[in-house]
């Protein structure tokens, strides 16, 4: 029953999504328009996760020296900073699930309308535009699941550092997260070099899409 429900959903999503891309060429804005803006705000929510991460990384390190005050307050900015690290990496998530829908719509209607051509010179360069398109976009793809990838372990890091602190709200506690930081220092290094990465690869496949 539950495939059957996860099928018909999917179904209807599909059928929306058509809908909408349907609506939006009537308006004279098409699959590759929709895809280059959806490129586009991927790369403001790779920057502002790279922000937010930064943020906790700067938070993480304030509690670790931690010498005396209100241990309660930092714990609850540690747990907002976890919070708002797992919002941005969700809505990330969710730009390059949305990038993926509308570029397998392109590039099934560009490989469609490559048999309605009747001069074979056009249809070649089509071709081979849309070869390259698509090399491009499935590195940029790589790169973009990398980075969201690499966002995992930070944020079962401060879940953890949370959780921990949540129960043991002492001393003692945070000399035990200080053994922590540089692994979540490292793993932030890595996660921002990873989307600056993946924003750079945008803004080449962006360029290309307006070619």
């Amino acid at each position: 029953m539950r495939v059957i429900l996860l099928i018909v959903s999917m179904l209807l999503l599909t059928g929306c999504q058509s809908a909408y891309y349907s609506t939006m060429e009537k308006v004279g804005v098409h699959k590759r328009d929709i895809l280059a803006d959806r490129v586009d705000k991927a790369q403001d929510a790779q920057q502002d996760a790279q922000k937010q991460f930064k943020s906790a990384l700067e938070q993480f390190s304030t509690l670790i020296k931690f010498d005396g005050g209100d241990l309660q307050k930092q714990y609850e900015q540690t747990d907002e900073q976890y919070q708002d690290c797992s919002e941005a990496a969700a809505l990330v998530s969710e730009r390059i699930n949305s990038i993926e829908d509308v570029a397998e719509a392109l590039f099934d209607e560009w490989q469609d309308e490559l048999d309605m051509y009747t001069n074979a010179k056009l249809k070649q360069e089509s071709t081979a535009k849309l070869r390259s398109t698509q090399r491009q976009y499935k590195q940029l793809l790589n790169t973009m699941r990398q980075a969201e990838s690499s966002m995992a372990p930070v944020l079962d890091s401060l879940r953890d550092n949370s959780l921990y602190l949540k129960h043991n709200l002492n001393a003692q506690a945070i000399g035990a997260l200080r053994d922590e930081f540089a692994g979540i220092e490292r793993d932030i290094t890595l996660l921002i070099r990873n989307m600056n990465k993946a924003i750079s690869e945008s803004q080449q496949f962006i360029a290309t899409l307006k070619q």
